[in-house]
């Protein structure tokens, strides 16, 4: 038998976390040999044929089948690199223990024939094809559910909005069911995400078999999966990695499809319209009625923790939904985290088995900074014991509270109506009038806790503020800062000012969701109460510790040099606006922050 993936002894070790702290029972045993076949065809509906790669237990049983399904080369799922591509799971744990796994490569890449079209109608029509394939299959029970993370996880969504008969489960952790809002934050370009990802996909969908199993990637494979080497990679961030891999990828991408997309995601559509409208899933969640397990880590707040909270709120009235929420680094790459919480899930949705999977509240999660690493739990999100506090932003750089659990209120009237002013000034522009001395951006902090204080729930800035220019961006970042002062970065929020109108309708109270040609300039001068959603988060202070809120208009300058380190969450930047500013913002402003009473 070849080697099984795990935690037990004698397996190949798995990174990361593995459950959410319940007692599972009953988990299938790895009693099986692997046998693999490349290159199998699928043929589509409209006739277009799609590679994959198939792993089931050897000889003529059936069983169940798990999809993984992305633009990402099928035959790199197994070399091990610490990259936010290789994320389909380990095969070397779910086929020992019963399951078929299906490695599937999207329309376009790496051999599949058509042509890649990221996200819309077509791909979901293919997802359900691939679907109804495979639960056909000899070798497939007719159950079927879905594994993978990033887009692996994007595309589990899409299969479960078009309803194929036989997928009976998915588990969708770090997901993101608006396209838009992981191209475009509340509207400002994250390009340091966007750009090389776009990039690297088209050049990484074009490379042949020869490349994937020749001698250099054999070699690779072998070192990146010893058992030293592999342990050490452990806490690498793969998202994070995927703004350096255009250094590593020396070639351009295609321009068709890859140059068009970015054309149409970077240039022709900036704001939320039909291109976006036809590629979003959070407003047909609802439609899902298949068992739904969500979940991400606290750090991946540029990318796929929004969705998270957002999927969470649209699945509200599926009961068969769980969510789990792991500390900064709970998700590794090459992804092998949660393999037995997923395992306890597919064996209870696919084989009938009670696990203990859906025992206890249906949301688990861990409190960054606190003594007690385990898990917490709760019935809802945001956790009902959660109250949302104000806190001032004054006028001397402080963040004050008439007194909320764990901080000293204050001693002075938070609103003597003072203002601080920062400037703004791009690559290239005139600096505005007034801009000399100014600082680029703007600090606030909290007293020290007085008391251990936990943070844990839906996090805003309502900020009231002027600027000079007609259009600005807001970018603000929310730190712990420890007795040493040194700063452990929580969550971000984003918002370009002219895109600040909100619909009080939204899915999760203050998250904007902007309507179509919504674009509209700032009055020059005028104050404005803008709404900026921080993207939902946790964290526990110690006594001593505080908290730090940083505020300003980009997260990156020439030389590469930000306005404060730190602001540029997992180093995915935003593209600068062109028009300088000094920006003024007034001390009714608030920080709303959920403190767990």
């Amino acid at each position: 038998m070849s080697k099984v993936a795990g935690i037990e002894h004698g397996q190949r070790r798995l990174n990361g976390t593995q459950t959410t702290g319940r007692d599972y029972r009953g988990l299938s045993e790895p009693v099986h040999t692997v046998s693999r076949t490349d290159d199998v065809p699928i043929q589509l509906r409209d006739g277009t044929t799609l590679l994959a790669d198939l792993f089931r237990p050897e000889g003529d049983g059936r069983f169940p089948a798990l999809i993984a399904f992305s633009p990402y080369p099928r035959q790199m799922q197994d070399l091990g690199a610490p990259m936010g591509f290789i994320e389909a799971g380990a095969t070397d744990f779910f086929v020992p223990r019963g399951y078929a796994q299906l490695i599937v490569n999207a329309r376009g890449t790496s051999g599949s024939e058509g042509t890649w079209t990221l996200f819309d109608e077509t791909e979901r029509q293919d997802l359900y094809d691939v679907v109804e394939w495979a639960a056909a299959q000899p070798w497939c029970d007719g159950n079927v559910g879905m594994i993978g993370i990033s887009y692996f996880a994007m595309a589990q969504l899409e299969a479960a909005v078009e309803k194929p008969p036989h997928l009976k489960a998915i588990f969708p952790v770090a997901t993101t069911n608006d396209v838009y809002e992981a191209c475009w934050h509340h509207g400002l370009l994250n390009i340091g995400f966007i750009q090389p990802w776009l990039s690297t996909v088209g050049v990484l969908a074009a490379k042949s078999e020869r490349l994937w199993h020749g001698p250099l990637m054999n070699t690779l494979r072998g070192i990146l999966n010893t058992p030293l080497v592999h342990k050490r990679i452990e806490h690498f961030n793969g998202e994070a990695i995927v703004a350096v891999m255009r250094t590593l990828v020396r070639a351009q991408p295609a321009e068709e499809p890859y140059g068009r997309i970015w054309r149409e995601v970077s240039e022709e559509h900036p704001l939320r319209d039909g291109y976006w409208r036809s590629r979003e899933l959070q407003s047909r969640l609802g439609e899902i009625d298949i068992p739904v397990y969500l979940g991400c880590d606290w750090d991946n707040v540029p990318l796929h923790l929004p969705s998270t909270f957002t999927s969470w709120q649209a699945l509200r009235g599926n009961p068969n939904v769980r969510m789990s929420l792991m500390l900064p680094g709970g998700l590794s790459w090459p992804w092998e985290s949660l393999h037995y919480e997923a395992l306890a899930w597919y064996d209870h949705w696919l084989k009938g088995v009670d696990t203990g999977i859906l025992e206890g509240e249906p949301i688990r999660y861990q409190i960054p900074g606190h003594p007690d690493q385990g898990w917490f739990s709760s019935g809802q999100w945001p956790p009902a014991n959660a109250e949302l506090t104000d806190f001032s932003l004054c006028s001397d750089g402080t963040l004050l509270t008439a007194g909320a659990k764990g901080f000293a209120p204050a001693e002075r009237d938070p609103e003597a109506g003072g203002s601080r002013s920062y400037g703004y000034v791009p690559d290239g522009a005139e600096p505005p009038r007034g801009e000399e001395g100014l600082p680029d951006h703007l600090v606030w902090d909290t007293p020290d806790a007085v008391e251990p204080v936990d943070i844990v729930g839906d996090i805003e800035l309502e900020l009231a503020a002027a600027s000079t220019a007609e259009d600005t961006a807001w970018i603000a970042a929310l730190f712990a800062v420890d007795e040493r002062g040194h700063e452990q970065p929580v969550t971000a929020g984003w918002l370009r000012a002219s895109h600040r109108s909100v619909d009080e309708a939204a899915s999760r109270p203050g998250a904007p969701v902007l309507r179509d040609e919504e674009a509209v300039p700032v009055p020059p001068g005028e104050t404005v109460v803008y709404r900026i959603p921080l993207v939902p988060n946790a964290r526990h202070l110690e006594p001593g510790q505080r908290l730090r809120l940083v505020l300003a208009s980009a997260d990156q300058a020439e030389g590469g040099e930000p306005p404060h380190e730190g602001l540029a969450f997992l180093g995915f930047t935003h593209r600068p606006l062109p028009e300088a500013a000094v920006n003024t913002v007034f001390d009714r402003s608030r920080l709303r922050l959920p403190i767990l009473r």
